[in-house]
């Protein structure tokens, strides 16, 4: 459904993982083989995936205002955050970065090292979840403002502009 550029960084990661389900559909590309490839995955680590995959489109509706109830639980992503095998590193000019303790980085560390850095600069807000119930898709909010909404506003901006415009009518 995104009409725009992929997120920047490694966010663009997070952003193929949790747009790996199609919402809307049902199809799940975590479940065939190019899919688990294309993250390094083995049939064993997709459930795990699943489950991160949806602890970060949580995260990501948040962003865009879709808070949980008050009480709720600890937000998964931060329980499955916590075990990913990071490390700090220092380069010759003093910056600093959260990076993988192993090479090959697993899923999770590569995720979280993404987070990281995209909590540093300011860029982890803006990735964000679609409004529509029907759709969830992440995408990366560059509008200036950073309140969009909608994945694209030419599908689901239009279509709930639609709604809202019929329900006034009715």
């Amino acid at each position: 459904m995104n009409d725009r550029a992929a997120a920047p960084g490694g966010l663009a990661l997070i952003e193929e993982l949790v747009n790996t389900l199609n919402v809307e559909t049902g199809v799940d590309t975590l479940g065939t083989p190019e899919g688990r490839a294309a993250f390094g995955l083995t049939e064993d680590g997709v459930s795990d995936a699943r489950e991160l995959r949806e602890a970060l489109r949580t995260a990501c509706l948040a962003h865009a205002g879709h808070r949980p109830p008050e009480g709720s639980p600890a937000p998964p992503l931060d329980r499955l955050l916590a075990g990913a095998p990071l490390r700090v590193t220092v380069d010759a000019g003093g910056t600093a970065a959260l990076v993988p303790v192993a090479e090959p980085a697993g899923l999770l560390a590569r995720v979280a090292s993404a987070v990281a850095a995209g909590a540093a600069d300011g860029t982890w807000v803006r990735l964000k979840a679609c409004e529509a119930q029907d759709c969830r898709w992440a995408y990366y909010d560059r509008s200036p403002a950073g309140r969009r909404r909608w994945c694209s506003m030419s599908v689901c901006g239009a279509r709930a502009k639609m709604r809202t415009y019929r329900a006034k009518r009715a």
